[in-house]
């Protein structure tokens, strides 16, 4: 395997290289600087000089990037495969996490950060994304029996792989490596203190920056600050992302429906095709709550995320041919 293929760089990305664009070099995007950009090269590390007037929050750890071979000027990103954002409140353009992304680790850990509502999020993130989501169970050393939160865990999304780990073992790795191999790309999310930067040192085998964890209350303390990609020994590649205190979603409405399968399934059977599974008549869905075949909470939850994504899903008014984006008025 060559070394540009070893960074992740495969026929997706060749096919867009032009005729005209044959001399320049691709780089893949390893470290996101408010002014600057650093990446990797078939040749080693390099730095990106970007265009005049270019914004670093246009791109994403994890991007490929055409530069020239001399000077690393860049030139233009690449159509990404996988990209992995967020809408941040307050803000009209989501915030980029990770781009070009195989796997989604959602890290969670075997206590009272256990938070099914909170998970669901990752979940249609990554769908969202077209990354495949796996959740990793941290911190299973600390309790008895960890198969309650497995159970749990597995009930969120349908064929969801689970798979529990102490971080600081090295049986993590080993676990995990399915998803490492040569050429692929994991990324981490999860709030602080769930041990992502310890599992990140487990895998890579560096050693970042990590804290502790509050005693009374289980909260971790913020220790990642900003995006990177690390090399993991066998040829796999990790990026690590800062704790997410509160994840919204928005224009997330295909992750939705594959996160709540069991409830898109349904929808088709209802009375009325706009059913909102509340109040009307004839509701397939509600009439699954019912007989016990749905999960009560799962409705409850499905709902709020829904009426969540819509608010803040941008929508496209005025005229066909002039039409602008804007976000849709807040009830």
């Amino acid at each position: 395997m060559g070394q540009i293929t070893v960074l992740g760089w495969t026929d997706f990305f060749a096919d867009q290289v032009t005729a005209d664009e044959a001399h320049l070099i691709p780089c893949r995007i390893a470290q996101v600087h408010r002014a600057r950009l650093s990446g990797l090269s078939s040749a080693g590390p390099v730095r990106l000089n970007l265009p005049v007037h270019a914004n670093t929050g246009e791109y994403a750890v994890g991007d490929w990037v055409l530069a020239e071979p001399e000077t690393h000027d860049l030139r233009r990103r690449l159509d990404r495969r996988t990209l992995l954002q967020r809408p941040v409140e307050g803000q009209f353009l989501p915030q980029l996490a990770a781009a070009n992304v195989d796997t989604l680790f959602i890290v969670t850990s075997c206590n009272a950060d256990f938070n099914p509502a909170r998970l669901e999020r990752y979940l249609a993130m990554a769908n969202e994304a077209g990354t495949t989501p796996v959740m990793v169970l941290t911190k299973a050393d600390t309790v008895t029996d960890d198969r309650d939160y497995a159970g749990e865990a597995a009930a969120l999304q349908r064929d969801l792989a689970i798979v529990t780990v102490n971080a600081r073992s090295p049986d993590a790795a080993a676990a995990l490596m399915p998803w490492c191999q040569a050429g692929q790309t994991v990324a981490l999310a999860g709030s602080s203190g769930v041990g992502k930067s310890t599992l990140v040192n487990t895998l890579s085998g560096a050693e970042q920056l990590t804290g502790g964890v509050r005693e009374q209350d289980t909260k971790g303390r913020h220790t990642t600050t900003a995006r990177s990609l690390h090399a993991i020994p066998g040829g796999g590649w990790i990026i690590d992302t800062p704790g997410i205190r509160n994840l919204h979603v928005g224009n997330f409405a295909a992750g939705l429906d594959t996160l709540f399968a069991e409830i898109t399934e349904l929808a088709p059977l209802c009375k009325f095709s706009n059913c909102s599974h509340d109040h009307e008549p004839g509701c397939a869905v509600r009439a699954a709550v019912a007989t016990g075949n749905l999960d009560a909470d799962r409705l409850v939850r499905w709902r709020k995320l829904s009426e969540e994504n819509v608010s803040n899903t941008p929508v496209q008014t005025g005229p066909r041919g002039n039409r602008t984006t804007q976000r849709p008025n807040r009830r």
